[in-house]
């Protein structure tokens, strides 16, 4: 089974990501990434696989991820018909080691944390007072914004670096003999689309940049994405009017054009659907 490299949106106005996971049941392939992953499972039950390692999941697994390692959760057969209406169900948080800056775990504060990312490239299950502890900074972190946000994954951090309650789960040197092979499309199309997000990008100028057809092109993003290209599209160019709205006195107006909207009600639309508020709203809020 090849492993396929694969990425969670993020928010442009954020450093990492916490995000829910919700479904009939987990949708990922057998994937990899650069970032670190938190995984803590609140429902569902199942198989889960790191590195070589396969072993079962229920609600209160929490299992944290190195950077590159190979994983996948597979839900139990019933989540995948109609024997249950039970939802699967995780939060996921993922960040990468520079999301701080360059040198962030030089500092002698993060050597105890630096220390304990040096063992995650075997995937580790988090058990005893620590599961508990990050469990209960997960779910408050769901409904964080801004420093906060970031003071809460600073605490799992803290509790992560000062932790020895974890079972170690791929082999000693999986890794090492691991080939990943990351498409170097995948860099290009996203460099394209962020530099040209403003213009009116269409699907097979994008297409011809991967030197795909576009039906191949639509396949090969939503699987790397989990995105559509016109989702991911909006998601860039909602992240920049929410750098304008905050650092500008422009009108709304102008920012949606000026993001790539044609169209000032679809905007407003794309920006209420991805940030949960209109733009009045979001720049009210940050203003505070």
């Amino acid at each position: 089974m090849k492993a396929i490299e694969q990425r969670l949106p993020r928010d442009f106005d954020k450093s990492f990501i916490v995000f829910i996971e919700r479904g009939k049941f987990f949708p990922c392939p057998w994937h990899y990434h650069p970032e670190y992953e938190l995984v803590l499972v609140t429902r569902s039950k199942g198989r889960r696989m790191v590195g070589d390692h396969i072993g079962y999941f229920e609600e209160g697994d929490l299992v944290f991820i190195g950077s590159m390692v190979p994983h996948l959760w597979i839900n139990n057969t019933e989540y995948y018909s109609s024997e249950t209406d039970d939802l699967a169900e995780a939060i996921v948080i993922q960040f990468e080691e520079i999301f701080i800056g360059e040198g962030f775990l030089e500092i002698p504060e993060m050597h105890p944390f630096k220390t304990f990312l040096n063992l995650s490239n075997r995937g580790m299950v988090i058990k005893g007072e620590a599961r508990l502890k990050i469990t209960a900074l997960m779910k408050e972190m769901v409904h964080m914004n801004g420093i906060q946000r970031l003071a809460g994954l600073f605490n799992i951090f803290d509790v992560l670096a000062n932790n020895n309650e974890f079972d170690l789960l791929a082999s000693p040197g999986y890794q090492k003999g691991t080939q990943f092979h990351g498409p170097d499309r995948f860099n290009i199309i996203t460099e394209y689309i962020v530099r040209n997000s403003h213009h009116n990008i269409t699907l097979p100028e994008v297409a011809a940049q991967a030197n795909m057809a576009v039906t191949t092109f639509c396949n090969f993003f939503k699987e790397h994405h989990r995105l559509t290209f016109v989702e991911y599209l909006n998601r860039v160019r909602i992240g920049h009017a929410c750098q304008l709205l905050s650092s500008t006195k422009k009108i709304v107006s102008e920012i949606a054009y000026e993001c790539g909207f044609n169209n000032l009600a679809n905007f407003n639309r794309q920006f209420k659907k991805i940030k949960k508020m209109t733009p009045v709203e979001y720049r009210r809020n940050i203003s505070k």
